[in-house]
């Protein structure tokens, strides 16, 4: 008998006159679904439980685990010390669980209680926490090979090139080089039985990330040059190391002969007998792709997947959950995307279909899948949710046919039932030149059919993303919050986003601050010819590359629709300064098909820069201080055009050392109650 473990979401019903309207204040009170693991046998399922704390400022998760038989007993907590732990594995046994955690005590200054990131263990039915690794600074990364009982564990550390100066940068270690001096890795092997650890890998690499074979056999390791974005991106491998041996499988599928050599490779998996290996090579502008390795005597040899009907695999930005996992031997399992909902469809090496699930659930998405064992079949635990509310944890069986949802296993939220929770759809509509677009509609729960609202546009990031129709509580991205304040929220999924076929995913190469500009004015004169937008009350407002177009959509010149209000999120103004400053430079020389002084004239074009004289409507700017995606440079630049220059009302918030998204709870509930506000004095 096959069986899946799955996430589903529902509400109980509440009389709509008694729900509770909903205010950011309510953001912190949600809990989170962060990973689940079935155990070897899947009559268990571990899991982590991400909750707000107002105390730490902070979302940390905790370690849950729960049992799947009928008449199985209330979930139980294994962790409370809000250690963020995270990255769970059963032992081959499932008597124990393993998990990476960072713990800290007053009283102990060294490891592993110094909030340094550590692995730890305890038994599955409850008990002690312990350290299985106590080392100096913290480890990286680990994995677990259950046949071997062994740990793989990941250390960092910093390698000085030998060239003219190395002398002279030893000198002078306390300033800051742009190379010479670099991050590399350490991957050590831990024997549970034995407690010997001994060095698997140190080749003056930095890992970004390594799987091994359950025999511990087989070692695959995606790695780089350094720790920068700027080496992983082009430049990183899938290397094997076997018998000491490293082997490197080839890399032009992946590399020379791809789309774009820029991927970003990631979720590296082996199959049940250490015979394949399988990996995401993740694209900006183009398709992700599945990459297997296979033996093939003492050789190792790559291919691409045949995306045989152009589905398209879940790539960054993707929800929780490894896009990609082996299925006994040779199957496969995807998680894959289309209008906005994400599903799981069986591949075989050549693409064909080995067992396509994808439409058992219609009306949930399919957002994580792990695998276990039952009776010998394997099985999965899974994440799905859909637009009725937050995630929940069910048995679900899975037959030839199907799937049915069966009983709730965890509600870790049982009070959003009484709140007042917008009702979500995806709508579609024809762009200029015809072309079909999607996106996601939150609307009030009191709106009224023929109510002209108050429409806000939140646009994604990425753009190599793309938004799902599930419930979503989200500060970067006007989530739940804006339609629980009486405004209609449209969420588009324009050109260059993921879920709509790879023409649709492609066509904006070259072509940014344009097509997707009007395929979004296009979604909001839809709306309005709805009868649902009022056309005197249009914002706009995006984070990441959500706030580059809205930059784009306030600086165009002679555009239909007059917004009266928006919010500009960690936006990029300058494409130039996007090359120059940014973390990633390969996103600009993608999508802009060259380097700045090979394609000016694009660079121009998609600049917010030269049209910020036009920029009239009131705007709220929004970025972190330690932003090295979209760095404060164009913040402050949008900020000092509209404050000296056009005298446009605006307010420039820098949230201090804060990364590319929001961390802390305060700054996500400080961006929310801004946001309403500005809205609020500029929409009315």
């Amino acid at each position: 008998m096959r069986s899946l473990f799955v996430l589903v979401v529902s509400t109980s019903f509440v009389a709509a006159q008694d729900r509770k309207p909903v205010t950011p204040a309510d953001y912190a009170s949600v809990a989170a679904f962060g990973e689940v693991k079935a155990s070897p046998a899947a009559d268990r399922i571990a899991y982590t439980l991400l909750t707000w704390d107002a105390a730490d400022d902070a979302r940390k998760g905790d370690l849950w685990v729960v049992g799947t038989a009928e008449g199985r007993a209330e979930p139980m907590r294994l962790t409370f010390d809000r250690a963020n732990d995270r990255k769970v594995r059963w032992s081959a046994d499932g008597k124990r669980l393993y998990f990476l955690g960072c713990r800290k005590r007053a009283a102990e200054t060294g490891p592993p209680y110094d909030g340094k990131t550590q692995l730890w263990t305890v038994a599955a039915a409850g008990g002690e926490v312990r350290a299985v690794t106590k080392e100096a600074g913290g480890i990286a990364d680990y994995d677990y090979a259950a046949k071997a009982d062994a740990i793989f564990f990941s250390l960092e550390k910093e390698h000085a090139d030998a060239d003219d100066f190395a002398a002279l940068r030893a000198k002078y270690a306390k300033v800051e080089y742009g190379h010479g001096v670099r991050k590399v890795s350490v991957l050590k092997k831990l024997d549970m039985a034995t407690y010997r650890t001994t060095t698997a890998v140190d080749d003056t690499r930095f890992i970004r990330e390594f799987a091994v074979t359950a025999d511990g056999a087989k070692i695959a390791v995606v790695s780089a040059f350094d720790d920068t974005v700027l080496r992983s991106e082009g430049e990183s491998r899938v290397d094997l190391h076997i018998d000491g041996k490293i082997v490197t499988p080839p890399t032009e599928c992946y590399r020379a002969k791809a789309a774009s050599p820029y991927a970003w490779l990631e979720h590296l998996t082996w199959n049940a007998d250490g015979t394949k290996f399988a990996f995401v090579a993740v694209h900006d502008a183009y398709p992700a792709e599945i990459i297997v390795g296979s033996a093939s005597g003492s050789r190792w040899t790559t291919a691409k997947i045949d995306r045989k009907d152009k589905w398209q695999v879940v790539g960054y930005g993707r929800a929780l959950g490894d896009p990609v996992q082996f299925l006994g031997t040779n199957d496969l399992y995807v998680a894959t995307e289309k209008a906005g909902r994400v599903g799981l469809r069986g591949v075989k090496a050549d693409g064909s279909t080995a067992g396509n699930i994808e439409d058992f659930f219609p009306t949930k998405q399919v957002l994580a899948l792990d695998f276990g064992a039952d009776e010998g079949t394997s099985v999965a635990a899974a994440i799905v949710g859909d637009g009725v509310g937050f995630p929940k944890l069910a048995k679900v069986g899975i037959a030839a046919g199907g799937g049915t949802i069966g009983a709730t296993l965890v509600d870790p939220n049982p009070h959003v039932a009484a709140w007042q929770l917008p009702t979500i759809e995806y709508v579609t509509w024809k762009a200029a030149d015809g072309a079909v677009v999607g996106g996601v509609l939150e609307l009030p729960a009191h709106a009224k059919p023929g109510e002209k609202l108050p429409l806000v546009v939140a646009v994604h990031g990425g753009p190599t993303t793309s938004v799902k129709a599930d419930l979503n509580f989200d500060p970067h991205n006007g989530r739940l919050y804006f339609a629980a304040a009486g405004y209609a929220v449209l969420l588009p999924n324009y050109r260059g986003s993921t879920g709509s076929g790879d023409k649709f995913l492609t066509d904006l190469i070259g072509r940014e601050n344009d097509v997707e500009v009007k395929d979004i004015l296009a979604g909001i004169q839809h709306l309005v010819r709805e009868g649902i937008a009022d056309p005197a009350r249009v914002g706009v407002m995006g984070w990441s590359n959500g706030g580059y177009l809205t930059n784009c959509l306030i600086t165009l010149k002679d555009s239909p629709i007059r917004f009266k209000a928006a919010s500009s999120g960690a936006g990029i103004v300058d494409a130039v300064a996007e090359w120059g400053f940014n973390d990633e430079p390969a996103y600009p020389i993608v999508f802009k098909k060259g380097l700045p002084w090979e394609q000016p004239e694009l660079y121009r074009k998609t600049s917010p820069t030269y049209g910020l004289g036009n920029a009239t409507t009131p705007t709220i700017v929004h970025v972190g201080g330690a932003d090295e995606r979209c760095p404060p440079g164009h913040s402050r630049m949008l900020y000092r055009a509209l404050k000296e220059n056009t005298k446009t009302p605006t307010e420039l918030i820098v949230y201090t050392g804060e990364p590319h998204g929001l961390s802390k709870l305060s700054n996500r509930r400080a961006k929310m109650d801004w946001d309403l506000a500005w809205f609020a004095k500029y929409m009315k």
